[in-house]
């Protein structure tokens, strides 16, 4: 058998996607899917929460803080 490294995402209703090279031809193929390790899971937690939050962050209405608002966390009390 020939192996092909692939990286692909499981969505929320359980399907498996990935991209393929286009040299491979269509049919049946064995996965063996490798989930992160404990510290790796974390960073995937990272990721999911940024995609989920992107739109929402990236909408102008919700900048309601400026750079002057607050203080510096070192500042003298």
């Amino acid at each position: 058998m020939k192996a092909v490294e692939l990286i692909g995402e499981i969505d929320d209703q359980h399907h498996l996607h990935a991209q393929v090279p286009e040299n491979l031809l269509p049919g049946r193929v064995r996965l063996i899917v490798l989930l992160p390790e404990e510290d790796d899971a974390g960073a995937a937690w990272m990721q999911g929460i940024g995609k989920e939050w992107e739109a929402e962050l990236n909408d102008p209405r919700e900048d309601i803080y400026t750079l002057e608002d607050g203080s510096p966390v070192d500042e003298a009390r």
